[in-house]
């Protein structure tokens, strides 16, 4: 009874962070700031909460366990403030839905890398997979009735989708680190990838900083990563690893549905096609 339970309860805490995750395009549209500037915050806010969390729960990092693998949590870190960056700036320049989209291409990327980063097997389904995958990318982006449109932003989403898939690679070389421990270290190397890039190439002005803006911000940093990352690995622990793979799909269904009601991008029928081909095939890919 006490796993019934258990399982019911991760249920919900997964359930909320995937729809947490796929709002966060719907926040980072209505931020006047730059993309790398919202990434590094994002990275510090996540940080500060994490830990917080930590000390509440009377968590300890391990530090034998974070030397062992530092070298790997300081590039995949870096991997991640790249992604941010690549997938806000895809929000930018295309609809909030192809971007995540795109960005859900992720898988695909991962299993066209396992060959040779993990010596795994690719196989005749996986290769299917792919091409429907791709197939998908050409209808979502709308080549097939307008030509290119918003090409720019398909580009940077599916480079986001690589340094995401990157970094998914980095994290199964990583050996005895808790979550907890690992994300914290990568959340802080991203905010300190980020910051010498934000600082270098954007400029940022005082008059961004409206009081909207501010709480959008402050939303990004607390909601859409410290909590949501508390949720999400509060749940996978009680759960397969099947489960927790088929709601991560919550994610892009959120995020396209939210586009069109409160953002009014279109998605035609090719385009829901297209989506549909993306998610089937990276959901069948990954069983």
């Amino acid at each position: 009874m006490k796993k019934i339970t258990d399982q019911g309860g991760a249920l919900l805490k997964i359930t909320l962070a995937m729809f947490i995750f796929g709002t966060i395009g719907i926040f980072v549209r209505h931020i006047p700031l730059p993309s790398g500037f919202i990434a590094f915050f994002r990275g510090i806010m996540g940080t500060v909460f994490l830990l917080v969390v930590m000390l509440v729960s009377k968590k300890k990092l391990d530090y034998s366990a974070i030397k062992k693998n530092l070298l790997l949590l300081i590039v995949s870190g870096m991997f991640i403030g790249i992604n941010w960056i690549l997938l806000f700036e895809a929000y930018r320049f295309t609809t909030v839905a192809t971007a995540t989209l795109c960005y859900y291409l992720s898988p695909v990327f991962v299993i066209l890398a396992s060959p040779l980063v993990l010596g795994e097997k690719l196989t005749l389904k996986k290769i299917i997979c792919i091409l429907c995958a791709l197939a998908g990318i050409v209808l979502v982006s709308g080549v097939a009735e307008n030509g290119i449109v918003g090409g720019k932003g398909i580009l940077l989403g599916c480079g986001a989708a690589v340094f995401y898939a990157s970094v998914v690679l980095l994290n199964k070389r990583m050996k005895d680190i808790a979550s907890y421990d690992m994300t914290v270290l990568q959340l802080f190397s991203a905010a300190v990838t980020i910051l010498p890039y934000s600082l270098l190439t954007e400029n940022i002005e005082a008059s961004a900083f409206s009081p909207k803006a501010v709480v959008m911000l402050l939303v990004v940093g607390a909601v859409h990563t410290g909590l949501a990352y508390v949720l999400y690995f509060g749940s996978v622990k009680s759960l397969p690893a099947q489960t927790a793979a088929i709601f991560s799909y919550i994610d892009p269904v959120v995020a396209i549905i939210l586009s069109a009601v409160l953002l009014s991008e279109p998605l035609t029928v090719f385009g829901i096609i297209g989506a549909l081909l993306i998610l089937g095939s990276t959901f069948v890919a990954s069983k």
